[in-house]
């Protein structure tokens, strides 16, 4: 779900696909019921408390991770994705969905104001991944599934996640130090601190 500069990876607890075959299995039972019967809006509220769960399972998960980054952090850097277009992709959607990263920003957004803290949104168009956080040489394309790659500037060998913790957290310190309008290869870097 997120990856911090230090390395840390906290993964994707996929609460939906916890609760898959639970919700499946209520599902059809309620599309077998009678329309309007009692028994019908029985099943239809034990499809109602599953999804709840899964929504609250999400929430408390995102609130416990966001509050620990908050506390554990003075500035909290992070990239401005498009979570509606990231949507779109019907392979990722599901996970992405599930993962909350907009509430997730959101949550980092808020509680850093609330704790004094500094937070800054670096822009989405910032080549976060294929940068070189070592040398600043910039790959002209890198697919998604590459997770590992090797620099052929300084041969130095990047974990793309952690390669791009160190790039954000770089362009956003760039930001507090400079203004607003830093800019790397005319890429904008844009910046709300609290």
């Amino acid at each position: 779900m997120f990856v911090t500069s230090d390395g840390f990876k906290s993964g994707n607890p996929r609460h939906t696909a916890k609760y898959a075959a639970k919700l499946a299995k209520y599902q059809r039972r309620l599309a077998k019921k009678k329309l309007g019967s009692k028994n019908r809006l029985k099943a239809k509220h034990k499809v109602a408390r599953i999804h709840a769960k899964i929504t609250d399972c999400r929430s408390d998960n995102l609130h416990q991770l966001s509050r620990r980054l908050v506390n554990e952090n003075q500035v909290i850097c992070v990239e401005n994705l498009a979570v509606k277009n990231m949507v779109k992709n019907p392979n990722l959607a599901r996970h992405i969905a599930d993962a909350g990263w907009g509430e997730f920003t959101r949550q980092l957004e808020y509680k850093s104001a609330w704790a004094g803290r500094t937070y800054v949104e670096i822009g989405r168009f910032f080549p976060s991944s294929k940068r070189c956080s070592c040398c600043g040489f910039v790959k002209d394309t890198m697919p998604l599934d590459v997770r590992e790659w090797e620099c052929p500037e300084c041969g130095a060998t990047h974990d793309r996640d952690v390669n791009a913790a160190h790039n954000i957290l770089a362009a956003g310190l760039a930001v507090l130090a400079f203004g607003e309008n830093v800019s790397g290869d005319s890429i904008s870097v844009l910046s709300s601190s609290s």
